[in-house]
Order: C-alpha cells, then structure tokens, then sequence
C-alpha cells in the first residue's frame, strides 16, 4: 500500500479512499483524511461472530507458552455455553457488571464475549492489583460477580472481605484444583446441556455501555470508562480501512499477532483482541512478558503483525539474543502508549536486517481507544498517524481557541469512538468533555497535511523559568547516547527557576559513563533553558503495563 497522502506533499502518493480537499477546516478544525465510513448497529459480541462462517475452523487463540488453543467456531459456542449459564445459574441481568480478573490467555475471548452474550458489562481488572485495589475498583463499578485465575482466588476473597461484599468467585481452573468458595469456569463452558433459549432475554443495543476499564484520564485517581457497543464497534470498522495493517483471511493464508500487551488494558483489549478476531486473526497470546518465553514464542509462531509498547521495542532492538530470525516473518510492527524516538526504531530495524513496516499509533482508553494511526508504507517515525475515518482533532491554546498548522497545544478529540463518560463521575466529565470533545491531556501539534505529533502530556510539563519543557523530548536525546539503554525526565523544584529537568538513565550492560559526561551529552542538543543538571542512575525506569512512564514513582522514590 502506498503511504498516504492528506494534502499534497510530494513524497506523497495519492490512494483511494482519500478525501482530495484540505483536511483543515475555516476554523481550524482537522477532519480525517479518509472517507466515513458506516458504523453497523451492532453490539460487539454480534460485530465479532457476524463473518464466523469464514473462518469458523481457523484457530482464532493459542497460548504461545503451552500450546492451549481454540478456533472461532470454540470460542463462539463457549461462549454462548458460559453466557447461558451466567443468566440461568447466576442470574446476570442486562447491564450487570462482571469483573475480569486474568493474565492473558487463549480463553480470554470466551469469558468477555460470555459475559457480552449474557447482556453483561466487563469491567477489566489487572492481576497485579492488591486486594485493596480490586475492592476499590468492585465499589466503584458495581461488580456482582468476578471471573479470575485460580492463583488470584486468595486475593480476590481479601478484596471481597474489604468492599463487604459476596458475590461468585468463577475460578479459570483450566489443569487445577478448585479453590474452595469457587466456581469452575471449566464446568460452565463444557456444560452442553444448558438451555441457550434464555440468551433470547437479553436486550441490549449499540448504545448500551458495554466495557468499563478504569483509567486515570488526564488528571486524579482511576475512572470508570464507559464505553458503548457502538464505541468499540466503530474503532474495529476504523481499522479496517487504508490505515488496515492486516491481510483478508482466506482459505489459504491467516495473519496471525503476538499479543503479549495485556488484555485488561484497552490496548490489548481492543486493538490487539477484539478487532483482530473481528477480521479472523490468529491471537498468540503470552501470560506476561519474560524475555525467554517471548523469543521462543516468535520462534515457534509465524507472526505477521507486532503490537507493542515502547520497552518491548526497546527489548527487540537492544536484547543480544534477538536475531533476524525472530523477526523473520513480521511484516508490520505498531507502537503506542508513549512517544517512541528513532533511534530506538533504528536498532530494530538493524536486528531485522531489513526495513519492516513499523509504525506508531494515538490513543486513550476513553477513545477505545485508537485516534490516530500511521498508514503501511510511511517512512516518518515522529508522528503517530492520521486521524481514523469519523475522527476530527483540534488544536488549542490555554484559553481553548483553535490553533493552526504546525502550532503545539493541547489535542481534543471527537469521533464515534469517545466514551459515552466517565461513570457517576459529573465533575469529571465536566472536566475532560467541551462540548462533544474529549480532552486528552496531551500536547501536539498537526502538520498541514493531517499528521499529529504528539509533544508530551500538559501535567508531565517541567516549567523553567516560565518556558514548558516536554520530558519526553530530553528523554528522546538521552537514549540517543550509545551508553544508555532508557531514560526519563522529571521536574525537580529550583529556587531561582521554579522547576528543572533532573534524569534517570539506565545503562547498557557492561557500559560505563559518568553523570558528567551525559550531561554535556545534552547540554550540546538542547536549549539552556532544557539543560539536564543532575543524572541518576538506575536499574529500571517504572512504568506501566502499557509502557508509560511512571513519574510520580520516580519523584516519590529520589524526591522527597
């Protein structure tokens, strides 16, 4: 495919599907460059099986770890079986919340479209939370049952004891022992004699919310996302556009994807697992990140297509053990979470020995949560893509006026895929919503032919002396010295300048460089006002499961 053109440039070719006038509007607004496209009135679980007669014997899930796997034709007919039982044993009404409490696994697709089926809302859960965690999310969301792994039961009993609640544990017991105060899941899908009549109760519509994972937002503590049929619908049929990464399934080729990004993360949950079966994909899924476990698996599966986050980029283009052959049949490889420099994407390129399509994606729960997308065929690595079809953004300064070509403000988003809204939140919606427009909480910039960059997050800003100083930009130079491995910035209080840049650095193994000398290192690529004037060194930067820098982390841990 060819790289995509908005308004002409000419390293750009024209394709079809492009809109041929200005992407920017008389008052600054910037509409997508392709054409709409029709979102179906659908709820997501019919969106996904509606083309199962395609591939209904195509393996849709496998575990890259122990080969367990289903194909569409299982994961439909289980989750129906899960679904039935849900309403008949348990009595999961329209618009109940269930929670999902698992790592990765092949039957993640059986328990969320179950819990879909039954006219259930799945609220994700991570399965690092603490007990405190769960029971904080279990109130807020309202959750009247909990699906979890069998190592979780323990904690999720704890969490149940703090919310004083009690409600069914169904417990994934794949090849273990049933915990005690616990359902088996294994029974609940294998149970071929339950009634599915009474899956004809369920009304639910494309407007019905239909997931609630918990996000941050631009600001405070974790809120419940809304998000509706028609949201993550209209973000499948967005990708299935010229920004397309996947090949058709056939009768004789099936792209398959790792997806090691975890699935309670809207990342996982959306990009990687619900469009991708949704157009017959193969999901090699992986529990958790282990350096051994991922190579082997992009040994031992052909993989087409890489959704990753920044540190696994990093890994892919740094680790001594990764070779060509890992990489051998990736044809496309998209990154998201956080703002990714070239040099990092170079090292993956010289592990690939080849030039494979690599490019990288915007995005927030509370969009479903793709915005932008970079086309096959793009050779600039800054930008994060065009806006999706249906999606207009906007630039704009502290007083929300618009802004133009080229000019950095805070980016705001309105599209079929926005949340509906924060969940019995109206003080926070209030905040991030201006009209129809979701804020982001983000800073960019959009050139003139569409593409966004994004500069860094408007509360991440470091002011010195009244200038805004984007960590992630002196991040992007501190991993471009050849010792440093990864990197980031946080602001520091400065009595004379209100806030200055202080960094973290880890090195390569077995490099050595003093403080001193990364800090000439930037002294000489960046204005005085952006200079670095203290280094430490440490053996991780933390982040989280998404790939984003944890700052706050970082101040609480050297800043106090």
């Amino acid at each position: 495919m060819s790289t995509i053109i908005c308004r002409l440039k000419p390293r750009f070719k024209r394709i079809v599907g492009v809109r041929e006038s200005s992407v920017w509007s008389q008052d600054k607004v910037v509409s997508s460059c392709f054409k709409d496209v029709d979102v179906p009135n659908l709820t997501m679980d019919q969106f996904l099986f509606k083309d199962l007669e395609k591939w209904a014997g195509k393996t849709a899930t496998i575990c890259g770890h122990t080969g367990r796997e289903y194909t569409f034709e299982q994961i439909y007919k289980k989750s129906r079986i899960f679904a039935a039982n849900l309403r008949r044993k348990f009595k999961v009404k329209d618009g109940d919340t269930v929670a999902v409490l698992l790592p990765n696994a092949p039957e993640y697709p059986i328990v969320t479209f179950g819990v879909l089926a039954a006219g259930g809302v799945v609220t994700t859960m991570n399965p690092v939370y603490t007990a405190y965690e769960i029971q904080r999310q279990i109130l807020l969301s309202d959750t009247s049952m909990i699906i979890t792994n069998v190592d979780l039961v323990p904690t999720v009993k704890e969490a149940l004891t703090l919310a004083k609640k009690d409600f069914p544990i169904i417990a994934l017991n794949m090849n273990q022992s049933l915990p005690e105060g616990t359902i088996s899941y294994k029974e609940l899908v294998e149970d071929n004699n339950v009634d599915l009549s009474v899956l004809k109760e369920v009304r639910r519509n494309a407007e019905d919310v239909a997931f609630l994972p918990y996000s941050s937002g631009t600001t405070g503590l974790p809120k419940g996302v809304q998000l509706t049929n028609r949201n993550v619908v209209a973000n499948c049929v967005q990708q299935n556009t010229e920004l397309r990464q996947f090949e058709d399934t056939t009768e004789s080729h099936q792209d398959s994807t790792l997806v090691v990004l975890p699935m309670f993360h809207s990342y996982g949950l959306s990009i990687c697992m619900l469009h991708k079966l949704s157009v017959g994909v193969k999901l090699v899924t992986l529990p958790k990140f282990q350096p051994d476990m991922f190579l082997n698996t992009l040994l031992k599966h052909k993989l087409h297509l890489m959704y990753l986050a920044p540190p696994m980029v990093l890994f892919l283009g740094s680790y001594p053990e990764v070779t060509a052959q890992h990489l051998e049949h990736v044809r496309s490889v998209t990154s998201g979470a956080a703002p990714l420099p070239y040099a990092d994407i170079q090292r993956l390129f010289e592990k690939a020995e080849r030039k494979i399509h690599f490019g990288q994606g915007y995005g927030m729960t509370e969009a479903s949560p793709l915005v932008t997308l970079s086309a096959r065929g793009t050779k600039t690595y800054e930008d994060v893509g065009f806006a999706l079809p249906n999606v207009q953004l906007r630039i704009v300064d502290g007083n929300m006026k618009n802004l133009g070509p080229g000019e950095v403000g805070e980016l705001l988003v309105k599209g079929p895929n926005v949340m509906k809204g924060y969940l019995k939140n109206p003080q926070a919606n209030s905040e991030v919503f201006v009209g129809e427009w979701l804020r982001t909480g983000d800073l960019g910039k959009i050139e003139e032919n569409g593409l966004l960059t994004i500069a860094d997050r408007l509360k991440e800003l470091i002011k010195v002396k009244g200038y805004q100083v984007p960590p992630a930009e002196l991040e992007n130079v501190l991993k471009e010295h050849s010792a440093i491995l990864d990197a980031a910035v946080i602001g520091v209080p400065d009595s004379s300048a209100g806030e200055r840049p202080r960094g973290f650095v880890v090195l390569k193994p077995g490099n050595k460089v003093t403080d001193k000398e990364i800090i000439e290192f930037v002294t000489k690529r960046v204005a005085p006002y952006k200079r670095i004037s203290e280094i430490t060194f440490v053996n991780e930067i933390p982040k989280n499961p998404s790939g984003k820098i944890l700052r706050k982390a970082l101040k609480d841990e050297f800043c106090k």
